[in-house]
This record gives C-alpha cells, sequence and structure tokens, in this order.
C-alpha cells in the first residue's frame, strides 16, 4: 500500500509523555519465560546466554532491574574520577529516552487510528470476536511501539558508533525473548535483556561501547520484528501513512527500516566535466540532467521540465570499459553538489551498493525496496547511480539468473512505472554499464534518455588526456617534460561543453545498423521522411523483426524528441543570480522555460530531429540486440574449440 499522507509528531504533545518514559528508565519488572531460563545450561559459567537466562537468580518472581542504575554503576567502574556522566553514557540514555517517549506517541496514535482505544474502553463487555480483535491489535500496537523505540534509538545513536561494529556483534548472543503482549509487557521486556547486557563485564569495556552495544542491542530488536511482522493483523494504519517529526530530518514510514530522512550523501571524489576527456555527448547530458534537476519547485513539488518533456527519471550511460564511467558519476555528483550548496538545496548522492543481492530469499527485494525508498523523498535532490548496473539488472532469462537479480528487478520495475512510481522531478536514477545488452530488456525499456561513454576519440582528445597526465610533472619540476606542444590547439580546449546536441551528432542520414537500414529503405519506397505515416511503417516493420521492440520503446523515442526541444541552456546569470529565476515560484519558472524554449524551436526543424533520434535509436536497439547474439556464439565457439583441443590431448595420451 502506497504511503498517502504524512502526520506530523508535535514536540510539544512529546514533552507530555517524557515523564513516562523516564519512569520505564527508572524501573521495570520482568519475569522470565521458562524457554529463555533453561537456555544453554550446559556451557560454561561465563556464556552471556547463560548468564542471561540466570538474570534473576532461578527464582520464580518477576525482578525489577534498572537501566539508568545500571548507567551509574557503569560510570562508576569505566570513569572512577568523572563526577560528571561521562558524554557517550549520558548520550545514550538520552536517546533511549527520547526513543521510549516517541514509541509511547506512536503506540496512542495506533489506539487511537485502528480502534483500538474504544475496544480498550469496553474491554468487559466484549464478545469472543471483539476479544480476538483486542488481543490482535494489542500484539500489533506493541509490536510497532517497540519498532519506532529502536528506530529513532538508531537514528540518534547510529551516526556516533563506531564503523562495522564486528567485534560488539560478536559478543551479542541475541535477545532471549520478546514480548508483544502489551505495550507495558513488551516495554518491560526489551529493556530487561537490554539492562542485562549492559551489567555484563565482558560487553562493556569502555564509555564507547554503550553507544556501539546500543546499536547493536536495537538492531537486533528490529530484526527480530520484521521476521514476525508477517504475522501481525490491522497493520492498515501503520502502512498508509508517514509519521514526521516536528523541526527535524525523521519520519517512521510504516515499517521500513531505511532511516529514511537519515539517508546519508555518500562521500564522491570532486571532479570537474573539463578533466574528463571526450566524451562529448555524456557530458551535454549530464549538465542538462543537472540543470533540470536544479528546476524543481520545492512548493509545488514538481519539476516545470516534466511538464515540458524533458526530464528523464531514468537514463543510461553504457560504452567499453576503461572510458570513464566512474568519473562521470563524480562529475555530475559533483556539479549537483555545488549548485546546491549555492541554491541552499538539500542534496542526496545516493548510489546503489554493491552489497544488494543477499543469498536469503526475500533479503534482495528488501534490500532494494530500502535503498529506493529514499528516492520518493520530495524534499531534496537525489541522485541515484548504478555503476556496473549489469549485475544487478541482468537479463532475467539467461541461464543461471540468482533469485535475488529477479527480485530487484522487480523491485525496480515496481518503482519506475506503475502506481509505486511517484516522480516529483526531483530524482534521476542513472543506469551505467559496459554491457547494455546484458541488462533485463523491461529494465531497458524503462530508460528514456542514453549516451554512450566512448572516452577518448580524436587526436585532441589523446593529447588532452596525455597533457593531464603530465602536466603534474611539469608543475612540480618546470621544463622536465622537454617535449613540443602542437602549433594551433590550446590543450582542453575541446573539453568543453557543447551548446546543443546538434553540435555532437555527426547523425548519419541512414540507419548504420544492417538490418535496421534494410527495414528504413524498404519503408522511404512508400512514404517520405516527414509524413506521419512513414514512421508507423517504419514501427511496424521493426516490430517484425525485434518482437520485443514496443509501445514503451515508442515513447521512449518521443521523450528523446522532447530532450532535443528542451536542449537549450539556461541563462548564464540565473546561477550568478539565483532570484532571476530558481527562487521564484513554479508558474514563473515554468513561464520562462517556455519563453526559452520557443526561441530554441525557431532554429530546429521537427521532421529532422525526429527522424535523427528515431535513426539513433533503433541503432541503439539493433547494436545492443546484436552484440548479446554475438556474445552468445562467441562464447559457444569458445565451448567448441576447448571440447576439440581437449579430445586432441586425450587422443594423444
Amino acid at each position: 500500500m502506497e504511503h498517502n499522507s504524512t502526520f506530523p509528531i508535535k514536540l510539544s504533545e512529546l514533552d507530555m509523555l517524557r515523564d513516562e518514559a523516564a519512569s520505564y528508565l527508572k524501573s521495570v519488572q520482568w519475569e522470565q519465560g521458562a524457554k529463555a531460563k533453561s537456555r544453554d545450561k550446559d556451557t560454561k559459567d561465563e556464556s552471556i546466554l547463560l548468564y542471561l537466562s540466570r538474570a534473576n537468580n532461578g527464582s520464580n518472581t518477576a525482578e525489577i532491574t534498572s537501566v539508568s542504575k545500571t548507567i551509574l554503576a557503569l560510570k562508576k567502574r569505566l570513569l572512577p574520577n568523572s563526577v560528571a556522566i561521562p558524554i557517550y553514557l549520558n548520550q545514550t540514555l538520552f536517546a533511549v529516552q527520547e526513543g521510549l517517549t516517541l514509541g509511547i506517541w506512536i503506540k496512542d496514535s495506533y489506539y487511537d487510528a485502528s480502534g483500538l482505544s474504544s475496544l480498550n474502553e469496553n474491554k468487559s463487555a466484549l464478545d469472543t470476536n471483539g476479544k480476538r480483535e483486542f488481543e490482535s491489535k494489542m500484539l500489533t500496537a506493541t509490536a510497532f511501539m517497540l519498532f519506532s523505540i529502536a528506530y529513532k534509538i538508531l537514528n540518534d545513536l547510529k551516526p556516533y558508533a563506531s564503523d562495522g561494529l564486528s567485534v560488539m556483534k560478536q559478543k551479542f548472543a541475541g535477545i532471549p525473548e520478546m514480548s508483544f503482549m502489551s505495550p507495558i509487557k513488551g516495554v518491560s521486556c526489551g529493556l530487561f535483556y537490554y539492562d542485562k547486557y549492559l551489567g555484563h563485564p565482558e560487553i562493556i569495556k569502555s564509555d564507547k561501547d554503550v553507544i556501539d552495544f546500543t546499536v547493536v542491542y536495537f538492531e537486533a530488536l528490529i530484526d527480530e520484528i520484521q521476521l514476525r511482522k508477517s504475522s501481525l493483523e490491522y497493520t492498515e494504519t501503520i502502512e498508509d501513512r508517514t509519521y514526521k517529526l516536528e523541526k527535524s530530518e525523521f519520519a517512521i514510514s510504516g515499517w521500513n527500516n531505511v532511516f529514511q530522512g537519515t539517508a546519508k550523501s555518500i562521500e564522491f571524489n570532486k571532479i570537474k566535466f573539463e578533466q574528463i576527456v571526450g566524451n562529448r555527448d555524456a557530458k551535454h547530458f549530464a549538465r542538462r540532467l543537472t540543470e533540470r534537476m536544479l528546476s524543481y519547485d520545492f512548493t509545488a513539488k514538481k519539476n516545470p521540465f516534466q511538464e515540458l518533456g524533458g526530464f528523464m527519471p531514468v537514463f543510461m550511460g553504457y560504452g567499453i570499459p576503461g572510458t570513464g564511467k566512474s568519473m562521470l558519476i563524480a562529475a555530475i555528483a559533483t556539479r549537483l553538489k555545488e549548485h546546491c550548496v549555492t541554491l541552499d538545496i538539500p542534496f542526496l548522492f545516493h548510489p546503489m551498493p554493491d552489497t544488494l543481492i543477499s543469498t536469503f530469499q526475500g533479503g534482495s527485494a528488501e534490500k532494494m525496496v530500502e535503498w529506493m525508498k529514499p528516492l520518493k523523498d520530495p524534499t531534496k535532490l537525489i541522485f541515484a547511480p548504478i555503476d556496473d548496473a549489469e549485475n544487478n539488472l541482468q537479463e532475467r532469462t539467461t541461464q543461471g539468473v540468482s533469485a535475488g537479480v529477479k527480485e530487484v528487478i522487480g523491485v525496480f520495475l515496481r518503482y519506475t512505472e506503475g502506481a509505486y512510481a511517484v516522480n516529483y522531478g526531483n530524482s534521476s536514477i542513472g543506469l551505467f554499464t559496459n554491457l547494455p545488452e546484458m541488462l533485463d530488456k523491461a529494465v531497458l525499456s524503462r530508460v528514456q534518455g542514453r549516451f554512450k561513454i566512448d572516452g577518448a576519440r580524436t587526436e585532441h582528445d589523446f593529447l588532452d588526456q596525455d597533457y593531464l597526465w603530465w602536466r603534474k610533472l611539469d608543475e612540480t619540476i618546470p621544463n622536465f617534460v622537454n617535449m613540443q606542444g602542437p602549433e594551433n590547439y590550446a590543450y582542453l580546449q575541446e573539453q568543453g561543453l557543447a551548446k546543443n546536441m546538434g553540435e555532437i551528432l555527426n547523425v548519419s542520414e541512414k540507419p548504420t545498423e544492417e538490418r535496421v537500414h534494410a527495414i528504413y529503405d524498404k519503408v522511404e519506397k512508400q512514404f517520405k521522411s516527414d509524413q506521419h505515416l512513414f514512421y508507423a511503417n517504419l514501427y511496424k516493420e521493426i516490430q517484425k523483426v525485434f518482437p520485443f521492440f514496443s509501445s514503451r520503446d515508442i515513447r521512449n523515442i518521443q521523450s528523446t524528441v522532447s530532450l532535443r526541444l528542451t536542449d537549450f541552456d539556461l541563462e548564464e546569470n540565473w546561477f550568478e543570480n539565483p532570484e532571476i529565476y530558481f527562487k521564484k515560484d513554479y508558474d514563473t519558472k515554468f513561464t520562462m522555460l517556455q519563453e526559452l524554449m520557443r526561441t530554441n524551436m525557431k532554429g530546429l526543424d521537427f521532421s529532422e530531429i525526429r527522424r535523427q533520434e528515431v535513426v539513433r535509436y533503433l541503432d541503439n536497439v539493433a547494436t545492443i540486440a546484436d552484440t548479446d547474439f554475438k556474445r552468445k556464439v562467441d562464447e559457444r565457439v569458445n565451448q567448441l574449440n576447448i571440447e576439440i583441443e581437449a579430445r586432441k590431448t586425450l587422443d594423444n595420451k
């Protein structure tokens, strides 16, 4: 179900619940279940699990524990001479209290939204069905409360925890039991074991360990809840809304453990377009992409370029290895980040992680949803590159493709078109690949803009690529590079950005791919390329030869033509004085762009642009289909050669 409404969590309402949260930290009471008690009786006494199971000295009564007392005891043990509570201990105690406060608020909200409040008031009068509903909603309320507590604690403490946490995870032996019976029991059980761990001398050796352990514990708590959430009922009022904490980025969106609102921008190397040699098409595309994203309007939550048809939520850059894909990703991120800083706009650089494919069934889909979730956040500009896209989005019908890849593709398709695909015009996914022919056909058909990343191509490109290398030597030891330069060329002069696509395209009149060429010639005998019927028949004939060519390809061609029509520069002074354009309201921006577009279109010929883009697109489709076929043939030939050699060797023996 889609998250369709946002509810504010008001700070003034949280203030009223803080005392209740503090009382949980002062003391909770919990009686261990038989299972948790009898754990690991045969292991050595030092075992942490055994320590947990002996938590109340073998007696059957409920035991009272106090997190705040344990923290004070830790302070005495770890820092005997310090007067104030040391910073990490204090920070942890505060984060846990804030988590509890938020959890209580969320629980109250669920009580009201799900009708649990009124069931609770008339508890004594409920019939069997009513009682069943009451108990069922109680379980869900408790689980969601615990989830929210843990989520808030992680949000507050994760940035301060050590990297990796592997040492702490090895010490941690899991949570012996969890209770969803009622909110009080859920919190008491969760805090009881948290407290027991904190008191174990092996777990906490330094004050930093307190933050690390707290993160590990509450991550484990969320994992436990995620495992059990499928058995919970009455979750509609959890999944159909987002709760956003006032004056903060923190939000709880159903059960999504993405740290939405804390998707942190990944670090990247800063690179200018001029440092990339060749790749004119790619650089031009990247520059257009950044200008279009920056036109997004945060108030209207839409982008004027979407209305004009010049925005690409999904694009692809492809080319042979070593031509500068990673540099290009960094250059796009650099350019966006620089402009965002000047314009005071939040920016998220959100590359797909390498570790997305999981060996657990369903794990990859969950990770992919986590990765794609932040792309629906309308409060920042988001650039989400997928480098080596063929690894995670490989053709599903290929032999040996893992279930994980299929899951990832399923999520990708759902989020890029269809009911889930909300694109406000503030985020763009870029697929970068050396092997576009290995990408899944359905994924390829989502691509609305594509460009070649072909590296150095001309004499000047190669000159410049060398220049970027030896220039550093020249700066360090002047006159060491004792070689003669070119006469009529200033280094890097051709690495600047093109004015428009027309400058870059040395468009061949006809398709270069043989089969497409033949079809083109055949249709051209009946119709001229400035007749609408020419294209209708061309597409029909193409489909006979390339059965996977579909309506979506037509839409993609239409969007590349629209891209050419919006292929104009934004005025220089708009960047220097954001008030002129960027800071204007949506309608004004839209009108200004329409004006620019009109001026730009005066020099263009629609039927010629359409012809060029159709030729480019069809060539592209055919090349990708061909390469795939040729690669399969080469592999087969190679296999046969190996067999022949193997037989020869065998015969000789």
